[in-house]
C-alpha cells in the first residue's frame, strides 16, 4: 500500500505502533513495532494475521530471557574484547532462542513453527560457554589446560607470600602500624611507621595520606611477589584470550543474525495479540469484489466509542455525510482509513467478531482530512484543500480508498458546491471506494440522484442538544441550526425571518428531512421493543442456569466431603507409618518388620486414596520445586517466588513466569506437606531421590542417615542425594558422612546435564 506520512499521522497510526511498543517484551519488539508500516503483500498480510489468531488462541507467547545483543554483536565485530558477563548476555539470548523455537514448535502452531523453525540452534556454542564460563561470567578454572596449570600454582603461592607476611609482621611488630597484610600495586606490603621504615629491608611502595604509615615490601618476599606477578600476568593474559575467543564463536554462529529478526518479529506477534484482546478486536478477510464491511466498527483510539457498521460496495461506492458539527462524521471516515491501514499492517481491526469484517486490497489511501492551511507556501485553508482534492482526482481508481472531510468548506457555498459534485462526479467514475463528510445541501441532493452514492447521516437527539453518534445510512442529515436556535430560546420573529430568507425550496428539504427521521423513530421502536421480548427470553434462560448450577454446586459439596475424609485416612496412615519409621531407627530388632510394614502402609494408602481423591489440593509453588513451563515446552527448578510470579531455572536461562502459565512436576522433597522431622515422604514408592538443598548441616545430614538406612534395608542398588553447589559445605558434610558409613560401597557426581557436582550419587552395599 501506499501512503504518505501525512495521511498516517492524520489518521493516528503513531499511536498504534505506540500500543503495540507499550505491549512488546524486548527492545527488538518495541523497535519492530515502532516501525510498523502498511506496505506489506497480500500473502504476508494473510500469514500476519494467522500468526496473530494462533497467539491469541494458543498458550501465550513468552519471550523470557531475550535481550537487545546487538551492540555486543557490533563490538566484537569491530575487535573489542566483551567481559564474560556481557557474553553470557548473548548466550542466554541464543539459550532463551532455542527453548522459544522447540516450544512453538512442539505447540501445533503451524503459522508461528513455520516462522520458529527458521531460528538456528546453538548447541555447540552454548556448550562451549558452560564449559568456560560461570554462572556469573567468570571464567572457569579448568576453561583450558593452561588456565588450570596456572590457577594450581596460584593459590598455594598466595598462601606461602601471606604466611611469609605474618611472620614478618611478628619479626618486626614493634615497627608495624597495623598487624595486617594488604596490598599496594598488586604486591604484598606491610604498614610501617615512618620513622621505623629503616629498621624494615624492602621497598617502600606507598604511603598514607597523612604520611605517618609507609607500606614497605619486605625484601624476603620480593622474589615471591614477582612470580606471583609473572602467574597473574600469565592468567589475565590466558583469560583475555578465551574471552576474545569464545565471543568470536558466539557471534559469528551461522543464523544469529535471522534469529535475532525472528526473536523481533515473535515478539510483534506477542504485542499484536496483546492487543487483539485489550481491544477486543476481531480478524478481517480479504475480497475481490471491492467491498468494505466493518460490522460495529469502533475507532480503536476512542474510549467508549458508539460502534457503526460502515458498509461500502458496487453499488455503494460513496458515501455522503452529512449532519451536525461534533457528531462524529470525521471519527467515522477516520474509522474506516484507520481500519484499513491496520489490515494491511497486519493487525486485526476494531469490529465485531460475530460477522467477520472484510475489505479489498487497497494499493493507495488518500486523504483529505483537517486543515492544510501553510503561510509559507502561501496556501489558504481552501486552496490546501484544493491540492489534496486535485491528487485524488488524479490518483483515484478502483484499488484506492478515497476519505474527505468536510467537502466544500472554506469558500463560497454555491460554487463550493458545484465544484464538489464534480470532483465527486470524477471520483466515481473510476471506480474509487470512500467516505465523504459534508453540509452543502446541493450534494445531498447529488447523492440522492446519482448511481453509486448514497446518503447518510449522523443522528442528532434534538431535546437533549446532544449528538447520539450513530450513523443512518439511506437518507441525509439536518444540520438542526433552526431547531437548535428555537431550542436555546431564540426569539420567534427571528426564527421566522430565518425561514423566509432560507425559500421554500429549503424548507420543503428541511421539512423532507424531518419526516423522515420521524418515520426512521418509530421503526426504532419497533425494534427495540423486538430487543427487548428477546432480552426476557434470555433473563428467563439464565434463571434456569443458576438453578442448574446451584445443583451442581451441591454435588462438589458431596464429593469434596468424600475427599475431606480419605485426607483424614490418609493422614492416620502417614501417622502410622511415622511410629514405625521410628521404631525401625531406634530398634534394630525389630527393624526388619517395620520396614515390611511401612512398605505395606505404602501400597494400601495407595489402592484406597488415589481413586477416591476428587478434591485436587492447592499446588505449592516453593523454591526447589520441580516444574513445567507450558510456553518453553521445558521443565526446571523455583528459584524464586514473587506473589503470582516464579522465577524458574531452564539451563543458562531464568524466566519469570505466571503460576498459572506452570504445571507442577515434584515438589522439593525437604518441604513436602508432611512435617520437616519426618523423612517419610508419602504413600509411595521409596524416591531414588533425596532433596536437602537449602537445609543446615545437622538437619541435612539426619535427613541423609534416615534415608540411607532405608534405602540400604531396602535394597535399593543406588541414590540421589540433591544437595545443590552453593559454598560446597553441604556437599562436604554430606560426603563424609557417606564415607564414613559402611552401608556406601561408592559415590560420585552425577553427570553434568544431571545435575553435576550439585548431586551425589551413592552406590549401596547390597
Amino acid at each position: 500500500m501506499i501512503v504518505s506520512d501525512a495521511t498516517l499521522e492524520k489518521l493516528g497510526f503513531a499511536r498504534i505502533r505506540q500500543a503495540l511498543a507499550e505491549r512488546s517484551a524486548s527492545f527488538l519488539g518495541t523497535e519492530r513495532a515502532l516501525a510498523l508500516r502498511p506496505d506489506l503483500t497480500q500473502a504476508d498480510i494473510k500469514a500476519a494475521w494467522q500468526r496473530t489468531e494462533e497467539a491469541v488462541t494458543g498458550s501465550e507467547l513468552s519471550l523470557g530471557g531475550v535481550e537487545d545483543i546487538r551492540s555486543h554483536i557490533e563490538r566484537i565485530h569491530d575487535g573489542n574484547l566483551l567481559e564474560g558477563s556481557e557474553l553470557l548476555q548473548i548466550a542466554h539470548t541464543m539459550d532463551a532462542a532455542g527453548t522459544i523455537k522447540r516450544a512453538i514448535v512442539t505447540s501445533e502452531r503451524p503459522a508461528l513453527s513455520e516462522l520458529a523453525s527458521q531460528m538456528s540452534s546453538f548447541d555447540g556454542a552454548l556448550r562451549l560457554v558452560r564449559e568456560q564460563l560461570d554462572q556469573d561470567g567468570n571464567v572457569r578454572d579448568d576453561a583450558t589446560p593452561k588456565l588450570r596449570d596456572i590457577r594450581r600454582r596460584l593459590n598455594p603461592l598466595r598462601n606461602r607470600i601471606r604466611e611469609r607476611m605474618q611472620q614478618l609482621l611478628q619479626t618486626y611488630s614493634s615497627s608495624v602500624q597495623d598487624a595486617i597484610v594488604t596490598i599496594r600495586r598488586d604486591r604484598y606490603v606491610i604498614p610501617v611507621v615512618s620513622s621505623a621504615q629503616s629498621k624494615v629491608p624492602g621497598i617502600i611502595l606507598d604511603t598514607s595520606d597523612s604520611g605517618a604509615t609507609v607500606f614497605i615490601e619486605p625484601q624476603a618476599v620480593v622474589p615471591m611477589n614477582n612470580e606471583l606477578a609473572l602467574l597473574e600476568f600469565e592468567e589475565r593474559d590466558e583469560v583475555r584470550r578465551i574471552l576474545i575467543a569464545l565471543g568470536q564463536r558466539l557471534v559469528f554462529e551461522p543464523g544469529l543474525e535471522q534469529t535475532l529478526e525472528i526473536l523481533a518479529e515473535l515478539d510483534f506477534i506477542a504485542a499484536s495479540a496483546r492487543l487483539v484482546k485489550d481491544w477486543r478486536l476481531a480478524k478481517p478477510e480479504f475480497n475481490d469484489d471491492g467491498q468494505f464491511f466493518l460490522p460495529d466498527a469502533r475507532h480503536p483510539l476512542i474510549e467508549n466509542c458508539v460502534p457503526n457498521s460502515i458498509e461500502l460496495n458496487e453499488d455503494k461506492r460513496l458515501l455522503i455525510i452529512t449532519g451536525p458539527n461534533a457528531g462524529g462524521k470525521t471519527v467515522l471516515i477516520k474509522t474506516l482509513g484507520l481500519a484499513t491501514l491496520m489490515a494491511h499492517s497486519g493487525l486485526f481491526v476494531a469490529t465485531s467478531s460475530k460477522k467477520p469484517p472484510s475489505l479489498p486490497f487497497v494499493k493507495q489511501v488518500l486523504t483529505d482530512i483537517g486543515d492544510e492551511q501553510s503561510i509559507e507556501a502561501s496556501l489558504s485553508t481552501y486552496a490546501g484543500h484544493l491540492v489534496n482534492l486535485r491528487s485524488i482526482v488524479e490518483q483515484a481508481d478502483e484499488n484506492v480508498l478515497v476519505l474527505i472531510d468536510e467537502l466544500g468548506s472554506g469558500t463560497d457555498p454555491a460554487e463550493g458546491a458545484a465544484l464538489s459534485q464534480v470532483i465527486l462526479e470524477e471520483v466515481l467514475s473510476k471506480n474509487a471506494r470512500g467516505l465523504v463528510t459534508t453540509h452543502l445541501a446541493p450534494l445531498k441532493v447529488f447523492a440522492s440522484e446519482t448511481n453509486g452514492v448514497l446518503n447518510a447521516a449522523m443522528s442528532f437527539d434534538v431535546e437533549s442538544l446532544r449528538p447520539r453518534y450513530q450513523l443512518i445510512v439511506g437518507q441525509p442529515g439536518r444540520s438542526y441550526a433552526l431547531a437548535i436556535a428555537e431550542r436555546l430560546g431564540l426569539p420567534e420573529h427571528i426564527l421566522n425571518r430565518a425561514t423566509d430568507l432560507l425559500g421554500d425550496e429549503s424548507e420543503k428539504l428541511e421539512s423532507l428531512l424531518e419526516t423522515l427521521e420521524k418515520q426512521r423513530r418509530q421503526l426504532q421502536a419497533q425494534v427495540d421493543a423486538s430487543a427487548l421480548a428477546r432480552d426476557e427470553a434470555m433473563k428467563e434462560a439464565e434463571v434456569l442456569r443458576t438453578q442448574i448450577a446451584r445443583l451442581r454446586e451441591k454435588e462438589s459439596d458431596v464429593l469434596a466431603a468424600a475427599a475431606e475424609r480419605a485426607d483424614e485416612m490418609l493422614q492416620d496412615t502417614l501417622q502410622r507409618a511415622k511410629e514405625l519409621k521410628r521404631t525401625a531407627t531406634s530398634n534394630p530388632q525389630q527393624r526388619s518388620q517395620a520396614l515390611e510394614e511401612i512398605q505395606a502402609l505404602r501400597r494400601t494408602a495407595k489402592k484406597q486414596a488415589a481413586p477416591k481423591q476428587t478434591k485436587v489440593p492447592g499446588e505449592r509453588f516453593e523454591p526447589g520445586a520441580v516444574v513445567k513451563v507450558e510456553s518453553y515446552g521445558a521443565e526446571g527448578p523455583i528459584v524464586e517466588v514473587r506473589g503470582d510470579m516464579l522465577v524458574v531455572q531452564l539451563g543458562l536461562l531464568k524466566v519469570e513466569v505466571a503460576k498459572r502459565d506452570v504445571k507442577l512436576k515434584k515438589q522439593p522433597q525437604a518441604r513436602q506437606k508432611q512435617s520437616s522431622a519426618a523423612t517419610f515422604s508419602g504413600p509411595a514408592l521409596l524416591d531414588k531421590e533425596l532433596n536437602i538443598r537449602g537445609e543446615r548441616v545437622e538437619q541435612g545430614l539426619e535427613k541423609v542417615r534416615d534415608y540411607i538406612l532405608e534405602a540400604h534395608s531396602l535394597k535399593v542398588k543406588s541414590v540421589r542425594i540433591l544437595h545443590g553447589k552453593g559454598t560446597g559445605t553441604l556437599r562436604d558434610a554430606v560426603r563424609n558422612y557417606l564415607k564414613d558409613d559402611k552401608r556406601v560401597e561408592r559415590f560420585e557426581d552425577a553427570v553434568p546435564y544431571e545435575g553435576g557436582h550439585g548431586v551425589t550419587v551413592a552406590y549401596l552395599r547390597q
